[in-house]
């Protein structure tokens, strides 16, 4: 077992192109339900460590620090991005599982309860290298 982190992103690659902020409100609760759902299911099988939706673009800052005066801390990520991580989650897995896992996140139903094929990033945690050897 190893721990995964899936990134949930929003955008461009999306099969619907409607923010979620304008679906009928049946398909926002269908939605909802299904993340609430898949926690549920991932918690009782013990694989889920922390999953989270994330504030959108809009609402995000960039910090750079050289060491030296003050951090620079932007507005950010630039609006002509069209994609954007929406959320994530923590899991406790097999590599094989932690892909079945995507696979049903990313079809989460979207408006009129089609599958939303979003896509989900999977990648493994990895721990830090081991300095007594270096």
């Amino acid at each position: 077992m190893a721990r995964f982190l899936l990134l949930m992103n929003y955008g461009a690659t999306l099969d619907c192109d409607i923010p979620m902020h304008e679906w009928a409100r049946e398909d926002v609760d269908r939605h909802i339900t299904f993340q609430h759902d898949l926690g549920r299911e991932l918690t009782e099988r013990g694989e889920l460590v922390d999953a989270q939706g994330v504030a959108g673009p809009e609402a995000a800052k960039i910090v750079t620090y050289k060491g030296d005066g003050a951090p620079v801390v932007d507005s950010g990520p630039f609006p002509e991005r069209r994609e954007f991580l929406a959320g994530y989650w923590l899991v406790d897995a097999t590599p094989e599982r932690a892909l079945e896992i995507a696979a049903k996140a990313s079809a989460a139903p979207g408006p009129g309860g089609r599958p939303l094929g979003q896509p989900i990033e999977v990648r493994e945690i990895m721990g830090a290298p081991d300095t007594s050897e270096l």
